[in-house]
């Protein structure tokens, strides 16, 4: 991943990036995307310094990944009727994660959800679709951010 005056090693989806993206299928959308906003565990550390809208995550946040609920790729609240993805996780992937604005203006179902600029795991092992960089990289973006940053995935 990089950016004017810096690149850092990512994680990409395990079916590696495709045009084409369909939910579950494991790969990260090829485009240009505005990173939306911010989200953060508060209680794993500091509000991180960004210009991104800054929300805390709770433990019952959640993420609708369902296309056949009108929830369908937005933040909902756990316990949720329709198939979601917890945002507060044991792991520490999801301490800070950044939504992508894939896919949700509007949401078409089946497209795919959840795709987040979120925490690498330490062996920088595939993601579900999403982009990953370790803890210190995204939150050294971040100070670089603003509403208008936008972030590009290619082939």
């Amino acid at each position: 991943m990089s950016w004017p005056g810096g690149s850092v090693r990512c994680a990409l989806g395990r079916s590696g990036v495709r045009r084409d993206k369909r939910e579950g299928d494991g790969a990260t959308p090829v485009g240009t995307f505005p990173l939306r906003e911010l989200w953060y565990r508060p209680d794993r550390l500091p509000r991180p310094e960004t210009l991104l809208e800054t929300h805390e995550i709770e433990p019952e946040r959640a993420w609708c990944d369902d296309p056949r609920d009108g929830g369908y790729n937005r933040v909902v609240w756990a316990p949720y009727p329709a198939s979601h993805e917890r945002l507060w996780r044991e792991d520490h992937l999801y301490d800070l994660i950044v939504p992508l604005g894939y896919n949700d203006a509007p949401a078409i179902p089946g497209m795919g959800s959840a795709i987040f600029l979120h925490v690498a795991a330490p062996d920088y092992r595939p993601t579900e679709g999403c982009v990953a960089i370790t803890r210190d990289d995204l939150l050294a973006l971040l100070k670089r951010c603003s509403a208008t940053t936008m972030l590009s995935v290619s082939l």
